[in-house]
């Protein structure tokens, strides 16, 4: 344990109640809706939180500070989460606990083999889950006292975060994308849909993912997705 760890564990000490406290989580995610389930479970969980969209403002926390867990979307605007994942599981220091995370099953294996600890499968709003994900892998020293009751919370991410992700898909649709920006969109979308528990969304962008990787035209598909975006953006007012 690093001596400004120790020195934090020691001045908040974990409970059982509140496992993570005295920690400090980094999350890594470009989806203001899936930042915000990690910010409820963290800020749950006694750990504090801080938030970076993207691998380049991921860098620039890192610079300033070192928290103690950190925990990395695998697809970002401007790369793989795999890429920074293999950074800091290189890092002569190494963070404490490195977690990924995706919608994408698929990608469990790279990000193991990249280095993560551990793989967090979206949607997150498990309190069980979350807490067990990183107290698997954290140092024993360092959790809290045993035993611990296993919470059965499930955390529900404000509306307007949903929006916001919505606001920023519609922004980039409105912008006009190339191929690759419409794989983002389509991966963005689809596992912000499934958290959000909103199927026909989720079937719509998986529709246009299909498309895409099929080489055929995504015309339609494109519409469709765009449409429903929009239709879901003119709701705002009744939240």
């Amino acid at each position: 344990m690093s001596d400004d760890l120790e020195q934090l564990m020691m001045a908040h000490p974990p409970t059982a109640d509140r496992p993570l406290q005295g920690l400090t989580v980094l999350v890594v995610e470009d989806s203001r809706f899936a930042s915000e389930a990690i910010r409820l479970l963290s800020l749950r969980s006694g750990a504090r939180i801080r938030r970076a969209d993207s691998l380049r403002a991921a860098h620039r926390h890192l610079r300033v500070y070192r928290p103690s867990i950190v925990i990395i979307d695998m697809g970002l605007p401007d790369g793989s989460g795999a890429d920074l994942i293999a950074e800091l599981a290189a890092d002569r220091v190494r963070v404490p606990v490195l977690l990924a995370m995706s919608g994408d099953d698929t990608t469990h294996d790279r990000a193991i083999s990249a280095g993560a600890d551990g793989f967090l499968a979206k949607p997150v709003d498990s309190l069980a889950v979350f807490q067990s994900s990183i107290l698997s892998v954290l140092p024993p020293a360092e959790g809290p006292p045993a035993p611990r009751a296993v919470p059965q919370e499930i955390i529900e991410p404000d509306k307007i975060a949903f929006q916001d992700d919505l606001s920023h898909a519609a922004a980039l649709m409105r912008a006009g994308v190339d191929g690759p920006m419409q794989d983002y969109i389509a991966q963005f979308l689809g596992v912000l849909a499934r958290s959000a528990h909103d199927n026909p969304l989720e079937a719509a962008a998986t529709n246009l993912a299909q498309a895409r990787a099929a080489g055929r035209g995504t015309g339609p598909d494109w519409a469709r997705v765009e449409g429903m975006v929009q239709d879901r953006l003119a709701q705002r007012k009744v939240l």
